[in-house]
């Protein structure tokens, strides 16, 4: 609340307060906004403000759905920033302008300034700028798509007036939710829904996508097509087609199978440091069984800090032992237990189908990563014990 407070002093006349639900919102610009068509309330683009009690310093603005024509503000807005909040996530609700009266260009603007504002205003508001996403379902997600994929114009920037027109509008990561992503290619609107699969290039942030199959709104095939141009570029993503549900299910937690999504997203977060701002450390170390490298195997590192991301790798025999998690995938300095599966006692697998293992076998162990930079971990088996110990690297 005192961020809130904080923020509000900075921006004077552009908070309005809904009293049906205690919400704050602030508009986009303090006077009219650009291309304004009039001076009610759907002529003037808003965030509400959901801010987490305990937060980790990661924001994210949700666009919720409607074609472009209404917004589907309860089970993909409100509902949404709840659930982000219950993270430690901030959220912020974006009401963007809607056609017929505006063009989805003129959503673009709304978009574009929203990530602006919260970035210009992440110290006010407790969060890292550099982990700052969007999260858009439906024509929500295209619009989320299309800031992705907007070139920023850097030029433009420099010469702007307002200074928060100066700073990147760039998402950290996009979360498209059953999203239109091409309406040519989807055979309606294409006038409205700009292709963004064809703006895809190895700087688009890290994606998170969600759809399902039987979807007779927006066919599953609109995620593929964003799917591929991510994975052509080179960029982070991953890809979700549940098999059950129609369109507009938002949070689905009506749906035990569907709603697991949001689990999905919150471990997708995690896994990629963007609920904590420490540094991640890159890791390299050896394992032995009885001085034996083993067969095929794993070695996980999981966080005991909910917001730490896991780390992990697998190895062979053919490695002698040795290990490596690179800096992009490591884990950051706290407490882990570093578990090690042993999949396999051969390597490489034999030609005559022999069993080795009937079941992997785990052996575990506490460690502490806080000054293990520059470190080899060397984790050794022996007597179905697993010791850890650093040697100088």
């Amino acid at each position: 609340m005192n961020a809130i407070k904080t923020l509000l002093g900075t921006l004077g006349s552009a908070l309005v307060v809904d009293a049906n639900l205690s919400t704050t919102n602030v508009r986009l610009w303090p006077d009219a906004a650009p291309k304004s068509l009039g001076d009610e309330m759907i002529d003037q683009p808003m965030l509400s403000l959901h801010l987490a009690e305990s937060g980790n310093g990661c924001g994210v603005i949700v666009c919720p759905g409607g074609g472009y024509r209404s917004l589907a503000s309860d089970h993909e807005g409100l509902q949404v920033a709840h659930w982000l909040n219950s993270q430690g996530i901030h959220a912020f609700v974006l009401r963007y302008r809607l056609g017929p009266k505006y063009h989805s260009s003129i959503s673009l603007l709304d978009g574009l300034r929203a990530l602006r504002l919260i970035r210009f205003h992440a110290h006010e508001l407790q969060l890292d700028p550099a982990r700052l996403g969007m999260l858009g379902f439906s024509a929500g997600g295209h619009l989320a798509l299309a800031v992705a994929t907007h070139d920023s114009f850097i030029d433009e920037r420099i010469v702007a007036v307002d200074p928060i027109d100066r700073v990147s509008s760039r998402p950290d990561f996009i979360v498209p939710v059953y999203a239109v992503t091409n309406g040519a290619v989807r055979g309606r609107k294409a006038d409205e829904y700009a292709p963004t699969d064809t703006g895809i290039t190895a700087n688009t942030p890290p994606t998170f996508i969600v759809h399902t199959h039987q979807d007779n709104v927006v066919p599953a095939s609109q995620s593929t097509l964003i799917y591929d141009a991510l994975l052509k570029a080179g960029v982070a993503a991953e890809l979700h087609i549940f098999n059950q549900g129609d369109h507009g299910l938002g949070l689905a937690a009506d749906d035990p199978d569907v709603g697991c999504w949001t689990k999905l997203l919150q471990a997708w977060l995690r896994r990629h440091c963007f609920l904590t701002d420490q540094k991640r450390l890159a890791v390299k170390g050896q394992l032995l069984l009885k001085g034996e490298p083993l067969g095929i195997a794993a070695v996980t590192l999981a966080p005991t800090n909910e917001n730490h991301p896991y780390a992990h790798t697998r190895l062979t025999k053919a490695g002698g032992g040795s290990f490596a998690i690179a800096l992009n995938q490591g884990p950051v300095a706290g407490q882990y237990l570093v578990a090690v599966h042993l999949l396999s006692s051969q390597y490489p697998p034999s030609t005559t189908g022999e069993y080795t293992l009937a079941q992997p076998r785990v052996y575990q162990s506490e460690i502490d990563l806080n000054g293990a930079g520059r470190k080899k971990m060397v984790l050794r088996i022996e007597s179905d014990e697993l010791s850890v110990r650093w040697e100088a690297n």
